[in-house]
């Protein structure tokens, strides 16, 4: 309570953070004003609870073929209620009901690469990653769509033509390569002579 009445010696504050430290003053008032505030209490830890605060901006994607990249904001210290915190990143391929569950133990972590051959190049993937800490698993963020790293280009551009603009330079033109839902959109070309 605000105002405490003047026979009491004790009060219970509420609505503090878990696994934070505290010191605490008291202050007396009466009709004519407010005195000087006691010495602070010793520091006095709250006790741990489950973290409740799920990390945020999860994204990803790119890595390399057969890669899926998962990324997010890490939780700051004092929201993680408690020691032993870490993350829980699950995810599933879209349209599929089995989650893959992967703890990474490390606070200050903020991304996960699962590697695996069977990992279509561009696939989407439903994605949402949790915390615990020693006293028990937490809260997980909603469902996030990534796409697994892409493949490299499978097919050479096509209609490359060559023409003579001057006694030391070559115009060179080509049709681009369509987009490919399997391997992704193309960044660059190179072009060779010899």
């Amino acid at each position: 309570p605000e105002v405490i009445n003047g026979r009491t010696q004790k009060a219970t504050v509420v609505d503090l953070s878990p696994w934070v430290e505290y010191e605490f003053r008291v202050v007396a008032s009466n009709s004519v004003g407010i005195g000087e505030p006691s010495r602070p209490s010793a520091l006095l830890k709250t006790k741990a609870a489950v973290p409740v605060v799920a990390p945020t901006n999860i994204s990803g994607g790119g890595g390399s073929r057969s890669e899926l990249v998962i990324t997010w904001e890490p939780v700051s210290e004092e929201l993680q209620n408690g020691e032993g915190f870490g993350y829980i990143v699950m995810f599933r391929p879209l349209g599929s009901t089995t989650w893959t569950k992967a703890v990474v133990a490390s606070v200050e972590s903020s991304k996960y690469v699962y590697r695996n051959e069977s990992i279509t190049p561009l696939s989407p993937f439903e994605v949402k990653v949790g915390v615990y800490n020693n006293e028990g698993e937490g809260t997980l963020s909603s469902i996030s769509i990534v796409y697994s790293g892409e493949d490299e280009p499978q097919m050479a551009p096509a209609g490359a033509s060559a023409l003579s603009v001057s006694a030391a330079a070559v115009e060179v033109s080509w049709l681009p390569i369509p987009w490919n839902r399997h391997t992704g959109r193309v960044l660059g070309y190179e072009v060779r002579g010899w």
